[in-house]
Formats: C-alpha cells, sequence, structure tokens
C-alpha cells in the first residue's frame, strides 16, 4: 500500500501524459476530417460496462471520454445484474469492438493511475 502512495504521483503524471496524447491525436483525426472533402466518421453508440463502478469512478471516466474529440457520453444506465454502463456516442472508430477496446483502455489506464489498492 505504501508503494502505491508513494508512486501515486508518477502513476498520475504517466496518465497525464497519455491522454494529452489522446487529445492531440483524437483532435488531429477530427481537424483532419473537417479539413479534408468528404466525411471519414463513422458514428456509433456503444455501452461501456462499468460493473459496480462508484459515483467517482464513473464521473472521472465519463468526463475524460467526453473531454477526447470525437467521443461524447450520452447517460449512464443501471441495472441491478450488471452495474453501471456508459452509452457512449463516438465518431472515429472502424467498429463497435473497436470503441469498446479504446474506451476501456482509457478505463483500465485511468483505474490504474489512481488506485491506491491492489493491481487494477
Amino acid at each position: 500500500m505504501i508503494g502505491r502512495i508513494i508512486s501515486l504521483p508518477l502513476r498520475a503524471a504517466w496518465f497525464t501524459l497519455w491522454f494529452a496524447g489522446q487529445l492531440l491525436t483524437s483532435s488531429v483525426s477530427v481537424i483532419g476530417d473537417i479539413l479534408s472533402p468528404g466525411l471519414a466518421a463513422t458514428p456509433r453508440v456503444v455501452r461501456l460496462p462499468l460493473g459496480s463502478a462508484g459515483d467517482a469512478h464513473v464521473t472521472a471516466i465519463s468526463v475524460l471520454i467526453t473531454l477526447t474529440p470525437g467521443t461524447l457520453v450520452l447517460g449512464v444506465v443501471e441495472s441491478e445484474r450488471s452495474g453501471r454502463t456508459l452509452l457512449v456516442h463516438t465518431l472515429y472508430h472502424p467498429d463497435s469492438g473497436a470503441a469498446l477496446a479504446a474506451l476501456s483502455d482509457m478505463d483500465r489506464r485511468m483505474t490504474r493511475a489512481v488506485r491506491l489498492r491492489g493491481d487494477a
């Protein structure tokens, strides 16, 4: 636990740098699509399962997804059976599987960066 606390600033800084890269990459995609003839967008809505994630986790990942150009959290669906699920609108993923993989990767990286107990 002490090691996780000590490494928190480094993990948070690394995640911040990774997320800045994601912002840059997605911004270039959006700007490139705007400036080029035709549309490269493949809009879709996907469901990102978060299970029993708490309010702070749901809020944090929702903000990060919405800040990323080309993605927007539309809402949270709660179910007793499957827990919480985010409804996410994406523009530039080739298919639903790719969108879910990218969103799940962001969630996993965020969780790993801020978790104080256990492995994420």
